[in-house]
């Protein structure tokens, strides 16, 4: 059996069910809550590793859904979305969403999510690194999972902590957007490169004492991203 714990947070039944045939059919764990503060209050009873939240919730919206969980909690959190305009992924992923899907969706392809979400979620359980990346005023703790700038901890998010970590893994090289997407999502898809920019915009508004003039992270444009070496 999958041992994960996934919270299921659909008010319409059809789609509900569908998730959660799949996620009995695969064998995994799940909890269902039907309105925003039904999954707030789950999340924060039963601890789910992930979180599928529909944005078009009867009480209060799942972006800010998403806000509550984010102030106290990284569980991973997958979108499934009948809103696909990119204003609504940029939103939701601005607000401390992982990934995005929009209905109507294959059951292939959220399957295939959940199983890169396992993947990240073993590496960083089992992860055996003791090492310590310095760049800078930048500190990577590997075996902690934390990053400090200046001996602050940055408050990171799942994926921009593994951002993060594969910039530091490979600095001074451009990783290509393709690289990158393929690293943390296990996709390339169009949409994934829309979520990339969003995600190097938060981390380097948290990295970054002037975003817009990048001391860490230089943008190639066109073709992906840097960690430039600090001396």
């Amino acid at each position: 059996m999958n041992k994960l714990l996934i919270l299921v947070v659909e008010d319409d039944t059809p789609v509900r069910s569908l998730i959660t045939t799949t996620l009995k059919a695969q064998d995994y764990r799940f909890i269902v809550a039907l309105n925003g503060n039904e999954a707030v209050m789950e999340t924060a009873s039963h601890n789910p590793d992930i979180i599928l939240l529909d944005l078009g919730l009867p009480d209060i919206d799942g972006v800010e859904v998403i806000r509550r969980i984010r102030s106290w909690s990284n569980v991973p959190i997958i979108v499934i979305s009948a809103r696909s305009e990119d204003s609504d992924k940029i939103d939701a992923l601005d607000a401390g969403a992982d990934d995005y899907l929009t209905k109507p969706f294959s059951v292939d392809e959220l399957l295939a999510r959940l199983r890169v979400t396992k993947r990240r979620l073993a590496l960083i359980q089992s992860s055996g690194q003791s090492a310590i990346f310095v760049n800078g005023h930048l500190r990577i703790d590997y075996a902690s999972g934390c990053a400090y700038l200046s001996d602050v901890e940055l408050h990171l998010t799942p994926i921009e902590y593994k951002l993060l970590c594969l910039l530091a893994q490979n600095t001074g090289k451009v990783l290509t957007h393709k690289f990158i997407t393929q690293s943390v999502w296990g996709s390339s898809w169009e949409n994934d490169v829309v979520s990339l920019r969003v995600f190097m915009a938060t981390l380097r508004k948290k990295l970054e004492k002037e975003p817009g003039s990048p001391k860490y992270i230089q943008t190639h444009v066109g073709i992906g991203y840097r960690m430039l070496k600090i001396e």
